[in-house]
């Protein structure tokens, strides 16, 4: 076991995987991350299930079962995902067990073509997913759209724990709080145990060192480029002071009595992308207790054997944070722009990867017959 693994969750932060594959599940090697490398938690998207579904055979049986059915493309993907799902939530269920339901979870995804859609449409696939995967370490993932907020709202209220996902601003972040705390106040007045509903909010982070350092590029100038790779932690770490401020609040605190777990912060999108970056800088510079990191294979590895995890550097760097975006905003680079445009191109690869997906298995299940 890495000690620098042991020393992240020592400061508090839950590591989770973002991956998920048949493979992965019948080989057993999701449950040695669990027991060797501190995974309790798995997150995955329709690009993951498409690059698994592509490769190897895991999946062969269940794609002819469905082709003797004749099932279409739509119930065939929900078939398999959920199926893995289950499985990872079992694999994982002992973890939920040993942390009164705070670990342990498994995040599927709602439709992405929906993210712009009708609340209504995003609650009924909430509940659809929920029911068929049928555990409750299960967290359903909604977007953090104008069009996702009330789906939140509505499906914590139904006591539907919710991974809130493509978080980008710290507008809409707060936002997100205020839809988190709006379900839970539905909850209680229904009469539902607000300790069985679990709620994280996935914050990314890569994704805006890349569209920043791009603008910092084409500036050019030298306190520009001197910007370079600095954006991305230093709106996470804003975003943790945020939260800190609603946790101290007083909706908060009156749900808190009620039994309600928080709604911890995920920092998603942690794999580096630059080359020239260290490749564990979003893990390293936003350790702080009450957060989950999710991590692809690969950074989980960096992390293990290149990290350098020394104490809290969330809170430690709020002043640095502030500094970075007036430094930011001094050289030319519009935040409202840059997240408006980071949450459109998110939706877009979403439902890009959602296509990716549907036509992989297509293609799959014309093999099998």
């Amino acid at each position: 076991m890495s000690e620098n693994l042991k020393r992240l969750t020592g400061q508090g932060v839950s590591i989770w995987l973002d991956d998920i594959s048949r493979e992965r599940l019948r080989s057993g090697n999701l449950a040695a991350l669990v027991r060797d490398k501190q995974v309790t938690g798995v997150t995955s998207n329709p690009t993951i299930f498409a690059s698994a579904l592509s490769k190897g055979d895991a999946y062969d049986d269940q794609l002819r079962d469905l082709t003797v059915r004749g099932v279409d493309v739509g119930e065939a993907v929900r078939a398999i995902t959920t199926y893995d799902i289950r499985w990872a939530a079992d694999v994982l269920r002992p973890v939920f067990d040993a942390t009164d339901g705070v670990d342990g979870r498994v995040s599927i995804e709602v439709d992405p073509r929906l993210a712009t859609d009708t609340a209504e449409k995003t609650v009924a696939e909430a509940r659809a997913l929920w029911w068929l995967v049928d555990r409750p370490n299960v967290h359903i993932k909604i977007p953090a759209t104008v069009e996702g907020l009330p789906a939140i709202t509505q499906a914590l209220a139904e006591g539907i724990s919710v991974n809130v996902t493509l978080i980008f601003s710290l507008e809409r972040y707060r936002a997100v709080m205020d839809a988190w705390l709006e379900g839970l106040e539905k909850a209680k007045a229904a009469g539902l145990d607000l300790s069985k509903i679990e709620s994280v909010a996935s914050f990314f982070v890569s994704r805006f060192d890349t569209e920043i350092d791009k603008r910092l590029e084409k500036i050019g100038t030298p306190e520009a480029l001197a910007l370079r790779g600095k954006a991305a932690i230093a709106n996470a770490r804003l975003a943790f002071a945020a939260y800190e401020e609603v946790v101290a609040g007083d909706r908060w605190q009156a749900l808190k009595a009620a039994g309600a777990h928080p709604q911890r912060p995920l920092w998603a999108s942690t794999g580096v992308k630059n080359p020239d970056y260290p490749v564990a800088m979003y893990v390293d510079q936003l350790v702080t207790s009450g957060t989950v990191n999710t991590m692809p294979e690969k950074t989980l590895d960096a992390t293990a054997e290149h990290g350098s995890i020394d104490g809290d550097t969330v809170r430690s760097g709020y002043t640095e944070a502030w500094d970075t975006m007036a430094a930011l905003k001094q050289v030319g680079i519009d935040y409202d722009d840059v997240v408006r445009a980071l949450e459109e191109e998110g939706v877009e690869k979403f439902v890009a990867s959602w296509t990716e997906l549907l036509g992989t298995l297509e293609s799959e299940l014309e093999k099998a017959r």
